[in-house]
């Protein structure tokens, strides 16, 4: 690839203003604490803040919008808490570019879309791109293969492959019942220099063909009794993991060595005093920076229950590994001001509470710090 290097910055605004040149409404991300949903610790994707505009509950002044949403994963369904900073794709916090059409666009202007943005803006080399489909889904087959011209062996459909019916890879469910469809999976090939084959495969949880974007079709609405029917009117919601693709773009494999990991890593060695940029624990600390500040940012602050202990956990984690380097008075909450810096344009909340959070990190810091 001999395009110019996209930073994270350039990549979030190359892909709102495709979008918003698509006619889609800019809409900013909204809270780590899902607003409308009792049942979901946090958010954890794009679609959260629209649940109940697929769900018809709610009705928007738009019918596409677009995103960039500050997600975590750390607790309940989605716990990756032990893996982070130990694997090139495990994050507690994450942003995920994402784009919606509430009835109105559908199948084929979703994936041209997304195929047009990924080849032609991005520059990314479509030798090097494959999908997936769900095997019953020959609209969506027809238009890779037959529209888009990606040739037939690079489009693999997925069948229920989950253990029951629509219980698949790529059919998606938001619940047990209500909303839910096909979907189709974006996979960019690293390459046969790293071990793993390409969906579908047994040898499919490689590192060399990684998933980059989903784009779901809701077009049913799942029954008590497991069959589905047509939904008034169909919906497209997809997600693409921006740590991931930054790696693609800037020609690195770990999601760890991307510019916006790189700044804090090097915040990280700086407080620790540890000179080995490639040392995990860094890693950690970097992760955990994001995802506890993003949290206090949104009122959760650290406690023994519920939201609060996951965030306290998240903490001392980044906290006993900074500790593991010989850190041993608080340092975590220097690394604030650095997240700012790469953070703050694009999460201006962040700009605006930057000494509430770096007070409340500290706080917990020097009361760790005792029991250590």
């Amino acid at each position: 690839m001999s395009h110019p290097t996209f930073t994270v910055a350039d990549i979030r605004k190359t892909f709102l203003d495709f979008f918003a040149s698509k006619g889609h409404t800019i809409v900013p991300s909204s809270s780590l604490v899902p607003g409308n949903d009792p049942t979901l610790m946090f958010t954890n994707s794009g679609m959260v803040q629209f649940k109940d505009v697929f769900l018809g509950s709610d009705k928007r002044p738009y019918n596409r919008a677009t995103s960039v949403q500050a997600c975590l994963r750390a607790g309940g369904k989605h716990n990756d808490l032990e893996n982070v900073g130990y694997t090139a794709r495990h994050h507690t916090f994450f942003e995920m570019l994402g784009n919606w059409s509430f009835g109105d666009y559908f199948k084929r202007e979703s994936l041209k879309w997304a195929w047009e943005l990924l080849t032609e803006v991005y520059k990314l080399p479509a030798e090097r791109l494959l999908a997936t489909v769900y095997e019953e889904d020959d609209e969506a087959y027809d238009i890779w293969t037959k529209e888009i011209g990606l040739p037939p062996e690079r489009v693999i459909r997925i069948g229920d492959n989950k253990g029951g019916r629509y219980k698949s890879d790529n059919f998606w469910m938001m619940a047990d019942t209500g909303p839910c469809g096909p979907c189709s999976e974006i996979f960019y090939d690293h390459g046969d220099h790293i071990p793993g084959g390409p969906p579908g495969s047994p040898d499919e949880d490689g590192d060399r063909f990684i998933e980059i974007w989903n784009n779901v079709f809701m077009q049913f609405d799942m029954q008590d009794d497991g069959s589905v029917k047509p939904l008034p009117a169909p919906c497209v919601d997809t997600g693409m993991g921006l740590e991931r693709l930054a790696a693609i773009l800037q020609h690195v494999h770990s999601n760890y060595e991307i510019d916006l990991f790189d700044a804090l890593i090097k915040a990280a060695a700086r407080e620790t005093g540890c000179t080995d940029l490639d040392n995990k624990s860094l890693r950690v600390i970097a992760d955990h920076i994001r995802a506890t500040a993003f949290l206090v940012s949104d009122g959760v602050i650290p406690s023994n229950e519920g939201r609060g202990y996951v965030q306290r956990r998240i903490v001392r984690r980044a906290i006993r590994h900074g500790y593991k380097l010989g850190q041993k008075t608080p340092f975590f909450h220097k690394l604030v001001a650095d997240l700012v810096k790469v953070m703050g344009d694009a999460y201006p909340k962040l700009r605006e509470q930057e000494q509430r959070i770096t007070d409340v990190l500290k706080t917990e810091e020097e009361r760790f710090f005792e029991t250590l």
